[in-house]
């Protein structure tokens, strides 16, 4: 019998990608969204939907109760749902905490806590890392969010952690790129226009995980056995700023790309200024005082030798490959 794997957040970009991988191994999927939720990559019809309201603890109960009723409790839950751009940290607070606290204690009232919960954090709960010696952030550095996002993650993680027998895993993986992403295609985009934008004079070492590497770890961790576990997920290859523009610049046959550095203080200005008119239109934006320590932020390397030793974790997408793929999908799609 095919083992159950219930997807929440499964219409966004990782979502969808988490949702392939698992019909790949041939697990029976359920997608967990909601009635507004595009179905655009989610068009397989061996998916069994599912939609979860969040925000009724009654509504949400009761669609899990159904959906168990006769066939039980899925194996493993993928908990992919969340928030990265919010007007204020209510929402984040309320998205990426309040959301998975209300899902974890249905779960446990309903007797359906599945073998294995993984929860789809983020590198942002740990904040600024060493940026003198530029030594990366390992499994045991102790989090010490310095964003409302990676707040909220921290809350949803130790919720997690403070569950007596609760089998979690947490992923905190760095950035991830590929097909369907938005915000690393502003920057291709960009360079696909011939400029480049860079921010802050110091020396800045970015890491990334191409999505099909991270779906990949995301079963190979729940089928492992592992319980109650934080693991940070990244090519470990650092890459500097033009690097990554060199690499995009190959891909797209671009001879002249003028590479722009703002200093510090004018994105600062820029992503206070963004966030109020984000405010008044109550939509976010993706610059803002979050956003502007995220960009000052100098060191992203990582360690990722605890996912290496626990469920032999490995990378098949270093950047050349991985954006290649990604910017060959924006051209096919007209977007480039």
């Amino acid at each position: 019998m095919a083992r159950k794997v219930l997807i929440t957040g499964a219409g966004g970009f990782i979502g969808g990608f988490i949702v392939e991988e698992a019909l790949s191994r041939g697990y029976e999927v359920w997608a967990a969204v909601r009635h507004s939720t595009s179905r655009e990559y989610l068009t397989d019809k061996r998916i069994h939907f599912i939609e979860l309201d969040f925000t009724d603890a009654s509504k949400l109960s009761k669609a899990l109760q159904s959906a168990t009723r006769e066939s039980g409790k899925w194996d493993y839950i993928v908990h992919n749902l969340g928030a990265t751009k919010c007007t204020n940290f209510a929402d984040f607070n309320k998205i990426n905490y309040e959301y998975l606290k209300l899902l974890v204690e249905t779960l446990q009232n309903l007797d359906i806590v599945p073998d294995r919960f993984l929860m789809m954090s983020s590198m942002s709960v740990l904040g600024t890392g060493d940026e003198k010696s530029y030594a990366p952030f390992t499994a045991n550095n102790i989090p010490m969010p310095c964003t409302k996002y990676g707040v909220s993650k921290l809350k949803a993680e130790t919720f997690l952690q403070t569950q007596p027998g609760f089998p979690y895993i947490i992923f905190r993986p760095t950035g991830v790129y590929g097909p369907r992403e938005k915000d690393y295609y502003l920057m291709i985009k960009s360079i696909a226009k011939g400029f480049d934008f860079s921010v802050g004079f110091r020396r800045q070492l970015l890491t990334f995980i191409y999505v099909k590497d991270l779906t990949k770890a995301v079963f190979d961790a729940l089928e492992s056995g592992i319980n109650q576990k934080c693991y940070l997920i990244a090519d470990e290859q650092p890459y500097t700023q033009k690097q990554f523009r060199e690499i995009v610049k190959q891909e797209l046959g671009k001879k002249f790309v003028i590479p722009i550095t703002a200093p510090l203080w004018t994105v600062k200005i820029v992503c206070a200024i963004s966030e109020k008119i984000a405010v008044m239109r109550m939509k976010p934006s993706t610059l803002n005082p979050d956003k502007y320590k995220i960009l000052r932020q100098r060191n992203w390397t990582c360690d990722t030798s605890e996912a290496r030793k626990d469920f032999g974790f490995a990378t098949h997408y270093p950047l050349q490959k991985g954006l290649h793929e990604a910017i060959e999908w924006y051209k096919s799609h007209n977007m480039l």
